[in-house]
């Protein structure tokens, strides 16, 4: 409407039965809007509620082991750290030493090492190994962010109930049976 005077603009928003709001009061002259405040405040607070919705906090989560673990369990800890990773969340990998295992630092060293090499493809080293105490510490950062992993993570689950509309007479395992028997079936091994 270009400028008008404050007597004129509140005239105006009367008879639109409309609010006057101030948008930008550093300017000169001030910039004002003729617009609902109420439907405006609703509009505002429901795209902060979008926004914080989207918003992913970054979680830390701790994986506890010792230096002499049996290779099952450190196998079984990793696809702990791997799951956590993949969901783009940091890990906290403690090793905890007791009695005489703290005069062999250098056990859970070699440990942490081996676990950052076996996720490298997932995630990063953010903290190198340190001795805390009775503890040694290392965290592991994930390479995609915590909103990629659950944009991901949505895509999968959208696209598997795709294909169970696709099939509605298959249910999951009778899919899995149907793959197995189409597989070749392997000849038995000789000793």
């Amino acid at each position: 409407m270009g400028i008008v005077p404050l007597a004129k603009a509140l005239e105006l928003a009367q008879e639109y039965d409309l609010d006057l709001v101030e948008v930008a009061a550093n300017a000169r002259p001030p910039v004002c809007k003729l617009m609902d405040y109420g439907k405006f405040k609703y509009e505002s607070a429901m795209k902060a509620r979008e926004a914080r919705k989207n918003q992913a906090h970054t979680v830390i989560k701790e994986m506890k082991l010792r230096p002499k673990i049996d290779p099952h369990d450190y196998d079984t800890k990793k696809g702990h750290v791997v799951r956590f990773l993949k969901q783009g969340d940091k890990v906290k990998i403690t090793i905890m030493f007791r009695g005489r295992e703290q005069s062999r630092p250098e056990l859970g060293y070699r440990l942490l090492q081996r676990l950052a090499e076996d996720v490298a493809d997932l995630g990063f080293v953010e903290s190198n190994p340190k001795q805390d105490g009775r503890n040694m510490i290392m965290v592991l950062g994930p390479h995609k962010k915590k909103t990629e992993a659950m944009a991901e993570a949505r895509q999968a689950q959208e696209a598997r109930k795709a294909e169970a509309k696709a099939n509605p007479g298959k249910s999951q395992n009778a899919a899995e049976a149907e793959a197995m028997a189409e597989a070749p079936a392997e000849e038995p091994a000789e000793a």
